[in-house]
């Protein structure tokens, strides 16, 4: 049900693909409660995904490609969004990974070093550069809320989710840092939501991702959380009703990080046994 929550809001969302993204869900759920936003992605994704479905869907919107690893690509962005859009804006969404070591599965232990920096370019740095190129351009308004998402990998060892483990660490850092300095400096708040794990083009390309879906729906009380509910929750953040929430990882995952063990979990075991 839409509530107008974003009404008048202006906002940039990065990295919808295809309609499995959680920034896809997203933007639906963002045009649905009456903001208005540019779509943006690296150009190779928008030219493997459907970015240009989505825009229609949501009032026509602008897509504007950028590579959020490159400053320019970023001035460039801001820039035309602001024109677009008629000032700063309300709300970004950062929901950007990729890691070649997970692609080209190299083990943890054996990475190749050039793409290990790429994943952490590309997965936690592009956070930095965004919200550096947004201060200087002074194009977040006062009180904005800025979203990155990211997994329980960052705090505990998911063997085979690899160096993206590490970005999202650094990820969740720059969240806390930057979330200070612009909160200090614009009243800009900033936080991270950690997902369930959720069938996306990324996450199922994660050594075994159905598996562990199984086992994380089993060791949460509440379930998964899918991909729909994630973007009701990023709604809930850019809304002014979360004015005061900053520098925070906000777990979104049906209890999974509270949950030492479940019934079910204990049983499965039992039935190996027997």
């Amino acid at each position: 049900m839409a509530n107008q929550l974003l009404k008048g809001k202006k906002g940039i969302i990065f990295g919808a693909l295809n309609d499995m993204s959680i920034a896809w869900k997203v933007a639906e759920r963002a045009h649905e409660e009456g903001a208005e936003f540019v779509l943006t992605n690296a150009p190779i994704a928008m030219r493997m995904g459907e970015i240009n479905t989505l825009a229609e869907k949501c009032g026509n919107a602008l897509v504007i490609p950028a590579d959020a690893t490159k400053i320019e690509d970023l001035e460039n962005l801001f820039e035309k969004a602001m024109e677009h859009l008629g000032g700063p804006v309300d709300f970004v969404l950062h929901s950007i990974g990729m890691s070649p070591n997970v692609r080209k599965k190299k083990h943890y232990t054996d990475l190749k070093y050039e793409w290990y920096h790429q994943t952490l370019d590309v997965s936690a740095m592009s956070l930095h550069k965004t919200l550096a190129t947004a201060k200087k351009m002074d194009a977040i308004n006062d009180w904005g809320s800025v979203l990155a998402l990211t997994y329980i990998a960052a705090q505990r060892i998911f063997p085979d989710y690899n160096d993206m483990a590490d970005a999202k660490s650094l990820l969740e850092s720059i969240t806390r840092s930057f979330g200070y300095h612009y909160g200090i400096a614009k009243k800009v708040r900033v936080n991270t939501i950690s997902q369930s794990p959720t069938v996306t083009t990324a996450g199922s390309g994660v050594k075994g991702f159905d598996e562990f879906i199984n086992f994380s729906e089993m060791m949460s009380p509440l379930g998964n959380a899918d991909g729909l509910a994630c973007a009701d929750y990023c709604i809930s953040m850019f809304s002014d009703l979360t004015r005061y929430v900053t520098m925070q990882n906000l777990f979104h995952d049906g209890g999974f990080s509270s949950t030492g063990v479940t019934q079910p979990v204990i049983e499965k075991f039992g039935s190996i046994e027997e």
